[in-house]
């Protein structure tokens, strides 16, 4: 069946909320700060074993390119049920030198086939049910890690699960975030209104309005770009507040956003690689999209990758991402 019109470039993701304002607030900061603070994120995150054992790369060091991979559980404060979709699905991949950064973002609707676990017989579904079948959780990471290790063969250095209840108490504490909404929409699940133009939104209104596609002109593809809109007015807010000279407030920023992550590092120490990334600038990012077009396959919407992805995943695996970024500037975005 032919593709039908190919969808616009992501514009970055959820799940890059905790991670990204986590480098970006650390940057800077004296390094007997740095390890100061670190260790008391590193007291709020939850650590467990979130990738498969073929999935997870055998070193550990943070030598050479690194590979982590991020994942947004659409869970919601008071959900507790395996029935949960991971809502956001990243793979973030650092060259040698950690001067920049590339956000693969695997669209959710992609047609894989996910391995066998958990009581699910294995087969064809969409690649966010991955974290369902396997049950939600530390589970259901790991069978997302095991699906993209066959579908991409890459082996991950890390990975983190980032839930949404945190974001909403990292926003309130940055004084709320000004956002511009393009298309005024009316939210499904609070039934909120969002009129056009820039606004100031609470922690409760942000996450409302990135969470809408339906009724908007692009669907998934506005959700995501409204979730980078949140990224950078985070940023902004972050960056408004002044955090670095106020350690107390900053404190309580980074508590929140790790009381929203659960991390597997490999083995290296949460404090050796926020050392790692901090030289990392805001301006090194750069979101990919995986190629791919939407197709109708017995009446149901999916996502397929384009001649095996165009070469993406063999740069990810190996040390061309630069090359290949530059050679695909259509899948490409500056964050």
């Amino acid at each position: 069946m032919p593709p039908t019109a190919r969808p616009r470039r992501a514009r970055g993701s959820r799940i890059l909320l905790g991670i990204g304002l986590v480098l970006v607030l650390l940057a800077g900061l004296t390094l007997v700060g740095l390890k100061t603070l670190s260790h008391r994120y590193d007291r709020t995150v939850a650590k467990e074993q979130l990738l498969d054992p073929d999935a997870r790369t055998d070193r550990t060091d943070l030598d050479g390119p690194l590979n982590y991979l991020l994942v947004g559980s659409d869970r919601r404060p008071g959900d507790s049920g395996p029935d949960q979709r991971s809502d956001t699905i990243l793979i973030v991949h650092v060259p040698a030198g950690q001067r920049e950064a590339y956000l693969v973002s695997i669209p959710r609707d992609l047609l894989v086939t996910i391995p066998p676990a958990n009581g699910f017989g294995g087969g064809q579904d969409k690649i966010n049910a991955a974290y369902e079948h396997g049950g939600g959780g530390q589970a259901g990471a790991q069978l997302l890690s095991a699906t993209l290790n066959r579908l991409t063969g890459i082996r991950f250095d890390g990975a983190a699960l980032i839930d949404f209840s945190g974001f909403r108490k990292v926003i309130d504490l940055l004084g709320g975030v000004e956002m511009c909404v393009d298309t005024e929409v009316r939210s499904i699940h609070t039934n909120r209104v969002f009129p056009t133009g820039c606004q100031q939104m609470d922690g409760a209104q942000a996450l409302d309005y990135v969470r809408q596609r339906y009724d908007l002109p692009g669907g998934d593809y506005d959700r995501q770009h409204h979730q980078q809109q949140l990224l950078r007015a985070m940023l902004d807010s972050a960056g408004k507040a002044d955090l670095r000279s106020n350690p107390v407030k900053l404190d309580q920023v980074l508590r929140a956003v790790g009381g929203s992550l659960t991390v597997d590092t490999n083995g290296v120490p949460l404090e050796d690689l926020l050392l790692a990334l901090r030289a990392l600038p805001p301006d090194g990012m750069r979101g990919i999209q995986v190629p791919s077009s939407p197709q109708t396959i017995d009446e149901v919407s999916y996502v397929v990758l384009d001649n095996g992805g165009d070469g993406l995943f063999e740069a990810v695996r190996g040390r061309q991402m630069p090359t290949w970024a530059l050679a695909n500037p259509r899948w490409v975005t500056r964050l």
